[in-house]
C-alpha cells in the first residue's frame, strides 16, 4: 500500500505549525501570502484545464453525469447521514470537515493513473476529472454555503465575494489566457507542479497556525480521530461498491465501470485545501483534517483495487461470422465506449 510522500510533507507542515505557529505580524504576512497562493493555484488550474478535451468527451455524457452524481449527490448524502454521529463519535467541527470533504470535486491525476493501471477507459477518466473540476469551482462553494450554513465559517455576502475573487476570477483568467500561456505551462509542468504543492503547504501552515493560536485542537482527541477514520472508511467502502455495482446496473462496459469507480469515489486534496481555507477561515485547520486523512486512505485502497483489476481477464469481443467465409477469424479487443 503506497504512502503518498506529499501527505508526509503535509503532516510535517502541520507539525511545524504546531511548534512554531505564526502570530501577530507574521500571521498577517502568512495570511496574505496564503491568499495570493490560492489565487495562483486556481489561475494555474484554469490555465491547465483544456475545455476542448472536456468537450470532446461529451459522447460519454452518461458516464460523466453518473460521475458527477456520485461526486456531488451521493457523497453529500452520505455526509448528511453522518450528522447522526454527532456528538457520540464526531465532534461538531470534525463533522463540518467531514461534510465539506463530501462536497469537494473528484481528483484528476490519481483517477487517470488508477484507471490506466486497471486497464479502464483512460480518455473518459481525463474528461470525467475535467468536468468534475469545472463543476466543483461553482458547486462546492454553493453546496457548502447551503449545507454548512453559518456554522461552517460564517457564510455571508462577504464570504461569497471572497470565493468569487479568490477562486472563480483567477480560474476564469487562466482559462482566458490558456491559448497564450498553455505552451509555457506544458513546457514547465514539473516546476509549476512544485509551485502548486508549495502553495498548498503554505495554505496548510497558515490554517493550522490559526488553529493553534485559537486553541481549537482540544476538539481532536486520538479517540475522536479514530472514530473519524472509521467513518471515512465506511464512506469510501460505500462509494466504491456503489460506483462498481451501480455502473453494472446502468449497463456500462468494464472499462467505463473502472473509470466510474476511480473517478466517482475520490476527492481532490489539491482543490479542497485552498477552498477550505477560503470557506472556513480560522476554522480551516479542523475542516481540512478529514480531507487529508481521506486522501491517503483512498490512495491506499484504490491502489490495491487497481492492481487487482489489472489481472482481471478481459472478455473477448467477437464480431458476427461471415455467411460464406471459408475460414472463421476471431478477433479480440476491448471496447473503449
Amino acid at each position: 500500500m503506497p504512502i503518498d510522500p506529499y501527505i508526509l510533507l503535509l503532516l510535517a507542515t502541520v507539525g511545524v505549525a504546531a511548534l512554531f505557529p505564526a502570530r501577530g505580524t507574521a500571521a498577517d504576512v502568512a495570511s496574505g501570502a496564503s491568499t495570493a497562493a490560492i489565487a495562483l493555484l486556481f489561475f494555474l488550474y484554469g490555465a491547465r484545464l483544456s475545455t476542448r478535451e472536456a468537450l470532446d468527451g461529451l459522447r460519454h455524457w452518461r458516464l460523466h453525469i453518473t460521475v458527477l452524481a456520485c461526486t456531488f449527490v451521493a457523497f453529500p448524502l452520505l455526509g448528511l447521514a453522518a450528522r447522526g454521529l454527532v456528538p457520540v463519535i464526531l465532534t461538531h467541527p470534525l463533522y463540518q470537515g467531514l461534510l465539506f470533504l463530501t462536497l469537494v470535486p473528484s481528483t484528476v491525476q490519481s483517477s487517470i493513473a488508477f484507471t490506466s493501471m486497471a486497464r479502464g477507459n483512460v480518455p473518459a477518466a481525463i474528461c470525467a476529472g475535467s468536468f468534475s473540476s469545472l463543476v466543483g469551482i461553482v458547486a462546492t462553494p454553493l453546496l457548502a454555503a447551503s449545507l454548512l450554513g453559518g456554522s461552517g465559517g460564517g457564510f455571508s455576502a462577504d464570504s461569497l465575494l471572497k470565493i468569487v475573487l479568490q477562486l472563480l476570477v483567477p480560474f476564469l483568467a487562466g482559462q482566458l489566457l490558456r491559448r497564450w500561456i498553455g505552451g509555457f505551462i506544458a513546457r514547465h509542468k514539473k516546476v509549476l507542479g512544485l509551485v502548486d504543492r508549495g502553495s498548498i503547504l503554505l495554505v496548510v501552515y497558515t490554517a493550522f497556525s490559526q488553529g493553534m493560536v485559537q486553541g481549537i485542537w482540544h476538539q481532536a482527541s486520538p479517540l475522536r480521530l479514530a472514530g473519524l477514520l472509521v467513518v471515512e472508511a465506511v464512506i469510501l467502502a460505500v462509494m466504491l461498491l456503489l460506483t462498481w455495482y451501480g455502473g453494472k446496473a446502468l449497463g456500462f462496459p468494464r472499462e467505463d465501470r473502472i473509470t466510474l469507480q476511480f473517478a466517482g469515489s475520490k476527492k481532490s486534496l489539491a482543490a479542497g485545501l485552498p477552498m477550505a481555507s477560503v470557506l472556513f477561515g480560522a476554522q480551516a485547520s479542523l475542516a481540512v483534517l478529514p480531507l487529508m486523512l481521506f486522501h491517503q486512505m483512498q490512495l491506499m485502497v484504490c491502489a490495491v483495487i487497481a492492481k487487482r483489476r489489472s489481472h482481471d481477464p478481459v472478455p473477448e469481443v467477437t464480431g458476427p461470422e461471415p455467411a460464406a467465409a471459408p475460414r472463421t477469424a476471431v478477433g479480440t479487443g476491448t471496447r473503449s465506449g
